[in-house]
């Protein structure tokens, strides 16, 4: 059973264990509830109770159930940036999706990771903290326990989570950095496209910095400051420069590549156990590295 050790500093001497538990830990009221009826929590090896004030060095440990999902294994490559015993970062690839749906129960991330633990003799309830389209590569956060879910769930709705793309798209795009704050809505409940909405939209805010500007296209950075469905894809469609290969908003390109040629590659945020700050970057996939290549030799 995978653990937390808190050894309590002088500072907290005084304090109650709940109480030092509030201040090192953003444990889900869900998990809260757990720790205190299971006995989950011990005081130098001993179950222990929320109200004990604890002396400087004593260890305080939270027990974490172990958990697992019952997704099927199935062989499907996990690139893995970052792992440790709270959290595992991958590299997905395109044209796959994270989580099993009613229309897709197989062939996800999610059924790779499965193998994946199995092959590393690890257990571990499957939890996307982060998720991006079927078609968009790169960076996916997946969290090994509730607290860190929990943790960086927070993080990225206080927008306390540093989310960067790479895009390729269509036109040269002038200005070297501008702001997209544009309300971003479902025009209606068939489709899966989503649209600019002045009236009953969501807010919406996209950094679009220019890394590179070719002839007819521009590759650009994307900074999201908001997490809306296809953020992105709209944002720069909307202004007149859609994503290269994105079919769904006008910027298809079959000749360049087959897939929005949209990348998650760089994302910063506070370890949810540690505190300190975890940066991790993808590398470009194959294949818009190759529609690069294609444009250059235009």
């Amino acid at each position: 059973m995978a653990k937390y050790n808190h050894t309590v500093t002088s500072e907290e001497v005084g304090m109650t264990i709940n109480e030092i538990l509030r201040a090192n830990y953003t444990f889900s009221a869900r998990f809260k509830t757990k720790m205190k009826f299971q006995s989950l929590v011990d005081l130098n090896g001993v179950p222990t109770k929320g109200f004990i004030k604890p002396l400087e060095g004593d260890l305080i440990s939270i027990r974490l159930p172990e958990e697992s999902s019952d997704f099927p294994a199935e062989d499907i490559p996990i690139a893995v940036l970052y792992e440790d015993d709270d959290v595992l970062i991958i590299n997905k690839q395109p044209g796959i999706i994270v989580h099993p749906t009613k229309g897709h129960p197989t062939g996800t991330i999610a059924n790779g990771i499965m193998k994946y633990m199995a092959d590393t003799k690890q257990t571990f309830k499957v939890r996307f903290a982060n998720r991006i389209d079927m078609d968009t590569s790169g960076i996916v956060v997946v969290a090994k326990n509730a607290n860190a879910q929990n943790d960086v769930s927070n993080q990225m709705r206080e927008q306390n989570v540093v989310k960067k793309y790479i895009a390729v798209v269509h036109g040269e795009v002038n200005e070297e950095f501008f702001t997209v704050n544009l309300p971003i809505g479902r025009p209606g409940e068939v489709s899966i496209q989503r649209t600019v909405m002045y009236e009953g939209g969501k807010d919406a805010i996209t950094d679009v910095r220019v890394l590179q500007r070719y002839k007819g296209y521009t590759l650009v950075e994307c900074t999201l400051h908001t997490g809306r469905t296809h953020q992105i894809r709209v944002h720069l469609s909307h202004i007149g420069h859609p994503i290269a290969g994105d079919a769904l908003y006008g910027g298809e390109a079959p000749e360049l590549i087959d897939r929005q040629a949209l990348h998650a590659y760089y994302l910063s945020f506070r370890h949810p156990v540690t505190g300190e700050t975890l940066e991790v970057c993808a590398p470009y996939p194959e294949d818009i590295k190759e529609c690069i290549r294609k444009i250059e030799g235009k």
